[in-house]
């Protein structure tokens, strides 16, 4: 009994100094905070209040339209992500999977090299030719 007693102990003890530095680092930080909020300038530039656009004024709506492709290529994005996700345990389990683990993944990448092949037939990444959503003169959209 006395033995269990004394490892409760010594385990409650091994976290005093894990709770010294959380409290230390939780009061030090607060400090800094207080200390930036009431020490600190406070400057009303106009320039402060703008949203910041890669170092460029922002002009225009930002409900503007845009072209549809960039979605495509968010969702070829996906999709060529994904086939990572399923390589990556692949290529860890080969040799365990042996000749029917590569011939399902030859599969896999033979279903996607078609749809790849697909993409780049059908000018989905040829930016070039134009959008697919593109505003034509005269339609009132200026």
């Amino acid at each position: 009994m006395s033995v269990l007693a004394a490892a409760d102990r010594l385990a409650a003890g091994s976290y005093v100094p894990i709770a010294i530095l959380l409290l230390l680092a939780l009061l030090l930080s607060g400090a800094m905070v207080a200390a930036s909020r009431y020490l600190g300038r406070r400057l009303k530039a106009p320039g402060k209040f703008t949203p910041y656009e890669s170092g460029m004024d922002p002009r225009g709506d930002a409900r503007d339209r845009f072209s549809v492709k960039f979605y495509l290529v968010a969702i070829l994005f996906i999709i060529f992500d994904i086939e990572v996700v399923f390589l990556y345990p692949w290529a860890v389990h080969f040799k365990q999977l042996g000749l029917f683990g590569l011939v399902e993944m030859l599969i896999f990448l033979g279903i996607l090299g078609v749809g790849y092949l697909y993409i780049l037939g059908s000018g989905a990444l040829d930016w070039d030719r134009g959008g697919l959503y593109e505003r034509r003169a005269g339609d009132g959209a200026e």
